[in-house]
């Protein structure tokens, strides 16, 4: 596959379905069948089996011709975290029936992963799944579920046998989350927001034809999602001065009236550090088209993290008084996760969760330390104990 015929496909499919008549959803479902959905995915799956480097010719005409988008970021759990793991380990039947309406937009997806006891220790998870016939019968509690109020799936991770170490006796699901006995709450954050959730799972009934993977294989499949997740948030593609830098450079042009050296020399830094992370975020996914992501994504989300709390924190600074108006804290339920929308009292607000979603800096700085610098890891006195076991 070559990019002249991404192009020559591309062109097809708008001439079959010009864009100023076909509906938005039919528009998107003629791309997933095309295959330009994401090219490298399998053909049938929305994809082409071509480099994933080529995507960027479907995707630079399609946008030269207006075509519409999926809306990446009210989907993106669904695109960055459920998808490359129901490609990598789900059956023929679950790809076809859940990857094209993920991509659409049609089905909405949520993370069930995190819990009030297991966070960053996320294997010392405890909600459980006992087999009930063909079925399994889901009871525990999450937390922190972005966008699970507007989710139709989530992809869930319980402990399906107490008996072995933590690590071991974990099963990857998907979850149905308009089934009987799945409570959403909402969680307001600093914000005034409640993008994200808490989740109870009391007697949920899921079908084991949504097993991902083998039983207490999850820990492993979880990996999958994890490795995407960072690189889906810290490794987004941005246009040069884009994402959180954009409004401070804005702000410094416009303004000449709130220049200092001081600011200005900030500026200029961490608008250098943030050019040279879009840089690396660009070749990150260039080396993803050998494969799928590992422990460099995890730098990348670091980076992320910190850039935009410095960036954030130096724009509140330049504004002065202006930086502190906040124009609403009324509790929204947005249907997106947004870390850089509105106003700089709300970028300043919502970049400080940066360092905690997606992995706590800490536990991403000893995977960079563990498995990209080879250093010595630290001991765990509970790898081979029986999750029973273990002090709680």
């Amino acid at each position: 596959m070559t990019a002249a015929e991404l192009r020559r496909r591309t062109r097809d499919l708008l001439a079959a379905h010009p864009v100023a008549t076909t509906g938005h959803t039919a528009f998107l479902g003629a791309r997933f069948d095309a295959g330009l959905a994401w090219v490298h995915y399998p053909e049938g799956l929305g994809g082409l089996g071509a480099p994933r480097s080529l995507q960027a010719v479907v995707d630079a005409e399609l946008a030269a011709a207006g075509a519409p988008d999926n809306d990446p970021r009210r989907i993106g759990i669904g695109l960055g975290m459920a998808a490359p793991t129901v490609l990598a380990f789900g059956t023929d039947e679950q790809k076809r029936r859940l990857l094209r309406p993920l991509w659409i937009g049609e089905e909405v997806w949520c993370q069930l992963f995190s819990e009030p006891g297991a966070g960053s220790d996320l294997a010392a998870l405890s909600t459980r799944a006992v087999r009930d016939g063909d079925d399994w019968i889901v009871d525990g509690q999450k937390v922190w579920t972005s966008s699970a109020h507007t989710a139709r799936w989530g992809i869930l991770i319980a402990r399906t046998d107490p008996e072995v170490p933590k690590h071991r006796g974990i099963t990857y699901f998907v979850c149905d989350m308009t089934a009987p006995g799945v409570e959403v709450r909402p969680l307001r954050q600093i914000t005034g927001e409640a993008e994200f959730n808490e989740v109870f799972l009391t007697g949920v009934r899921i079908p084991d034809t949504r097993r991902i993977g083998g039983v207490g294989d999850g820990w492993r499949v979880a990996q999958t999602t994890l490795m995407n997740e960072r690189v889906a948030i810290g490794g987004m593609r941005v246009p040069r001065e884009g994402g959180m830098i954009a409004p401070v450079a804005r702000a410094w042009r416009e303004r000449p009236d709130l220049r200092t050296h001081d600011l200005h020399q900030r500026l200029l830094t961490l608008w250098v550090e943030a050019e040279a992370a879009r840089l690396t975020g660009e070749r990150l996914r260039q080396q993803l088209a050998a494969g799928e992501p590992g422990p460099e994504g995890s730098g990348m989300k670091l980076g992320f993290a910190r850039l935009n709390q410095e960036i954030s924190g130096l724009e509140v600074e330049l504004l002065g008084e202006e930086g502190l108006l906040y124009d609403d804290w009324t509790m929204r339920r947005p249907d997106l996760v947004d870390f850089t929308g509105r106003e700089a009292g709300y970028r300043y607000l919502r970049a400080k969760g940066n360092s905690i979603e997606g992995g706590t800096s800490e536990v991403l700085l000893n995977i960079v330390a563990e498995r990209v610098l080879g250093l010595p890891q630290e001991p765990r006195t509970d790898k081979d104990v029986a999750w029973k076991d273990l002090a709680r």
